[in-house]
């Protein structure tokens, strides 16, 4: 039976235990994943191959409302959540409330921290925390024509009878 991937902070810093003590590479990453799409897919695969384990840090609905504006998220929390633990390369999944992981980042003192190449790495949230600690952020390859924005905007276009 598969472990349980969709994890409360203080289970997963238990769980690190013995990955980080094993000498295991832990690899973060963080966003909203509102419409998980291709782009989506590519960056998070991308990361888990930078080392052993993928915690995936998912801004909980208060947070994406903070983040995006009114009307999103458009899938609550618990189903986002649930379609990436789906993924075979992701290997847990953790909700944080705060519009940014930093606090979350602090907790669990990833190896790796990853974002899309929409983002400079002085820009990346926890940089100064891993990079402290001789980890890395590395920026993986934006995806163009792939955002959940790009996409509700399409799914809007359409004439009510082809939605």
């Amino acid at each position: 039976m598969e472990p349980r991937k969709i994890v409360a902070i203080e289970e997963l810093r238990r769980l690190l235990e013995p990955v980080r003590s094993a000498g295991k590479r832990i690899v973060f990453t963080n966003g909203c994943f509102d419409l998980l799409h291709v782009g989506h897919v590519r960056c998070l695969s991308r990361a888990r191959a930078l080392g052993d384990l993928l915690v995936v840090g998912l801004n909980s609905d208060g947070s994406v409302a903070k983040i995006k504006g009114s009307g999103r998220p458009l899938v609550p929390q618990a189903e986002r959540a649930e379609v990436l633990a789906a993924l075979g390369f992701v290997d847990y999944v953790v909700v944080f409330e705060e519009e940014t992981p930093r606090e979350l980042i602090a907790a669990i003192k990833p190896d790796v921290l990853v974002k899309g190449g929409d983002w400079k790495v002085e820009e990346v949230v926890g940089r100064d925390l891993v990079e402290a600690r001789g980890g890395k952020v590395v920026i993986v390859p934006f995806e163009g024509g792939h955002s959940t924005t790009d996409l509700v905007a399409r799914i809007r276009r359409l004439p009510l009878a082809e939605r």
